[in-house]
């Protein structure tokens, strides 16, 4: 397939981003519309939306290529998303909604002071900078593969022209405009994968009940490890690691919190959480299939998987070597760009704007500024050109799995986060709040080191656990700088 006739394809897909911006923001273009959408979004509307957030390009490039070295036991760690979801639908958000937050860590200032509040909100700015641009360095890369390498394009100029891209349709409608801009990537990158497992289908003359068989007793199929304790994919880490990472990136992450509380009222964002909870295990299910379906193909068909220069697979390559090979026809080609660009931007663009918002009222106070609507749009350019450089930074260390570079970053970073809100959450007791940036530096310092030591010295690898072991650092070390309230007026829960 031709580099021209990919990059008219992402051009088209961009225009239909413009059209729905311009649609969602005639007539107003204020800050409540940017930071809360009025608080109209419809609660379907926001459940479906986020579906493609939560996943992203990582999701829809390395979940596939996972199945090569655990099988279907991305799913373990599927189930303790949902129970995640479950307490953020029936914890968090009924605290969020009665204190009418904007930006959630405005809570950790009400419950312990205000050097507790810029603690929270400077992780979040660290995690999501750092998450965001794992997810779009990865789109980059393929982008600059099958495209713009063609042109002789520089790297540094695609990377700033997904950006740019990403910035002309958020600047205006912010977090309204995301909303819908949602729910079409979502529904472009199931779209996309659909047709990759039926054209494979096809390739091998499969009926659905086939391929569910080939599917099953081949060795991609297992779902459950219990055997090994020390293994990283020990079914009890990845339950909890899956249960703390849904906490920690959605309910404690501004990103996915914003979408939620421009929902009507608690009951209507509960309704959203819930569904997009049960939705997204099938979803993950889907994925897991292609992946296993990709290696029975090349099992079958000889199709040269992708290796690196040692001569391993590089598995977030198997899904896009096999799509753009032509193999599977040049619309499942089209398909599979048209998805992974909608994977990639349905995260970066909340990224985008919910460093914005951030920015704008945890650092900037923007509530007590003159001119409001023109700092948003300052600050809006700057966090787009914070993300170029970080992008940029991060291409020079990324040699393994995506998604296994994400969660390890966010193990480090959201760990303080869920150590200052469940200790807010759980306990009574009182922070002696300037100690808290020290202790919050000190917590994923402490996690690094038990998780290096542990793998080193004994064997033992705690995977997607790392964010649960340093929350409950966080919380020990905040316990070990708090005292008992006695009587303290106007405390939040």
């Amino acid at each position: 397939m031709s580099p021209i006739t990919l990059f008219s394809v992402i051009l088209g897909y961009f225009a239909l981003l413009l059209s729905i911006s311009y649609l969602t923001t005639r007539g107003t273009s204020d800050n409540a519309t940017f930071f809360k959408a009025n608080k109209q979004s419809p609660w379907y509307l926001v459940a479906f939306g986020m579906i493609g957030a939560s996943l992203s390009g990582v999701t829809f490039i390395s979940i596939p290529g996972m199945v090569s070295g655990s099988a279907f036991g991305y799913m373990q760690v599927v189930l303790g998303y949902f129970f995640g979801y479950m307490t953020i639908a029936y914890v968090l958000l009924p605290i969020y909604y009665r204190l009418n937050l904007t930006s959630i860590y405005t809570y950790l200032e009400r419950r312990f002071g205000f050097w507790s509040y810029k603690t929270g909100a400077l992780f979040f700015l660290i995690s999501r900078v750092g998450g965001a641009s794992i997810r779009l360095l990865l789109v980059a890369h393929v982008l600059q593969f099958f495209v713009f390498d063609a042109w002789g394009v520089p790297f540094e100029v695609t990377v700033l022209i997904s950006l740019l891209l990403i910035w002309v349709y958020t600047f205006k409608g912010g977090i309204k405009t995301i909303v819908w801009t949602d729910t079409l990537q979502t529904l472009t990158m199931l779209l996309a994968v659909g047709f990759s497992i039926v054209a494979i289908m096809n390739k091998l003359d499969w009926g659905f009940g086939e391929m569910a068989t080939a599917i099953r007793e081949s060795d991609y199929s297992r779902w459950f490890f219990f055997e090994d304790a020390k293994a990283p994919n020990y079914f009890w880490k990845d339950f909890l690691g899956g249960f703390f990472t849904a906490l920690a990136m959605t309910g404690l992450d501004q990103d996915m919190m914003q979408k939620n509380l421009t929902c009507k009222n608690t009951r209507e964002s509960q309704k959203n959480m819930v569904t997009f909870s049960t939705v997204l295990i099938g979803v993950n299910l889907m994925f897991l299939s292609l992946g296993a379906l990709l290696f029975i193909y090349a099992q079958k068909t000889g199709f040269t998987l992708p290796i690196n220069a040692e001569g391993k697979l590089v598995s977030d390559q198997v899904y896009p070597s096999l799509a753009l090979s032509g193999e599977l026809g040049w619309f499942t080609g089209l398909l599979f760009i048209v998805g992974l660009i909608a994977a990639a931007y349905s995260s970066a663009d909340s990224a985008l704007t919910s460093l914005t918002t951030s920015v704008c009222y945890d650092i900037l106070n923007i509530e007590k500024r003159q001119q409001q609507e023109r700092v948003r749009k300052r600050v809006h350019v700057i966090v787009t050109g914070v993300l170029f450089g970080v992008i940029l930074l991060f291409n020079a260390v990324l040699d393994r799995n995506a998604i296994s570079m994400v969660l390890f970053v966010a193990g480090l970073t959201y760990g303080p986060l869920v150590g200052l809100f469940s200790f807010g959450i759980l306990t009574r007791r009182l922070l002696k709040d300037r100690l808290v940036p020290f202790v919050a530096l000190l917590s994923p310092l402490l996690a690094f080191a038990v998780h290096h030591y542990a793998t080193n010295w004994f064997g033992f690898h705690f995977g997607w656990l790392l964010l649960g072991i340093n929350g409950l650092i966080m919380f020990l070390l905040l316990w070990l700088i708090s005292t008992p309230q006695t009587v303290k007026k106007n405390s939040t829960p």
